[in-house]
């Protein structure tokens, strides 16, 4: 799975096909669960749904750095409709969902200070996602900030029976003293080509620590896609790369669960 990968002919079909679906997915109010859990004294609020039938596996959903949304709700419905159990957590606390920018700065910052923080609060969500009975086999997903967490439970190789990773836009940087491993499950990023918050050079110098470590991992790139292209509603969303990089997702949801 190591290598800098384009979209091949039959993916693209099922892209297209993909794009009707998303669309009217995401324009659905989202009709699975809230679930309350704890973490020690604090209390976080996370999503779950269901597959209707008995599940090829699980999908644990890491949010952007606006909290827990409707979302990642949808994304949650939209593969729980496609056969998965999947379960979208909660990193800030119930009832914490920041607006304005500096409030999602803060938070944003509050975890990537504290990276202890931010792998026990992620590991937490996976073991409540568990309690509530879905599928042991798990691959973890996440969303700008959501991406970068994605990254940091890889490099930690803390979570059980996780068989992939996939981070959408997300932040790339390894911090210092951290490192991936040729034990890491395999990795799908799918970045925007003309993303100006997170460069291709940052994409260069993960591929080549990624090589170094002998991870197996794919990177998407998609010409002219901004910063959050997956984000429907937005004018920074792209439905062209957003439908391509669902349809590299479930490549790898068929290839690991």
């Amino acid at each position: 799975m190591r290598r800098i990968a384009t979209l091949p002919l039959a993916g693209l079909f099922a892209s297209l096909l993909l794009g009707g679906f998303i669309g009217t997915a995401l324009a659905e109010k989202p009709d699975g669960q809230r679930i309350d859990y704890q973490v020690g004294d604090e209390t976080f609020s996370g999503y779950l749904a269901s597959a209707p039938d008995e599940a090829r596996g699980t999908v644990l959903i890491i949010h952007d750095w606006d909290g827990l949304t409707d979302y990642e709700r949808q994304r949650a419905d939209m593969l729980a409709a496609q056969g998965y159990d999947a379960f979208a957590i909660d990193l800030y606390g119930k009832g914490n969902r920041p607006v304005e920018t500096d409030a999602r700065k803060a938070e944003t910052a509050r975890l990537y200070d504290d990276r202890e923080r931010m792998r026990r609060l992620t590991q937490a969500g996976l073991e409540e996602a568990r309690r509530q009975g879905v599928a042991q086999p798990t691959v973890v997903m996440g969303y700008c900030f959501g991406g970068a967490v994605v990254l940091e439970m890889a490099r930690s190789g803390q979570a059980e029976d996780v068989r992939g990773f996939a981070t959408f836009h997300g932040g790339l940087d390894t911090p210092e003293g951290q490192a991936y491993s040729a034990d890491t499950p395999p990795i799908l990023i799918a970045h925007g080509g003309a993303d100006t918050s997170i460069g291709m050079s940052d994409v260069a110098t993960l591929a080549e620590e990624l090589e170094a470590a002998g991870t197996p991992y794919e990177i998407e790139i998609y010409s002219g896609a901004p910063h959050a292209f997956t984000v429907i509603g937005s004018d920074r969303y792209q439905a062209r790369a957003d439908e391509k990089s669902w349809a590299a997702f479930h490549a790898l949801l068929d290839e690991v669960l």
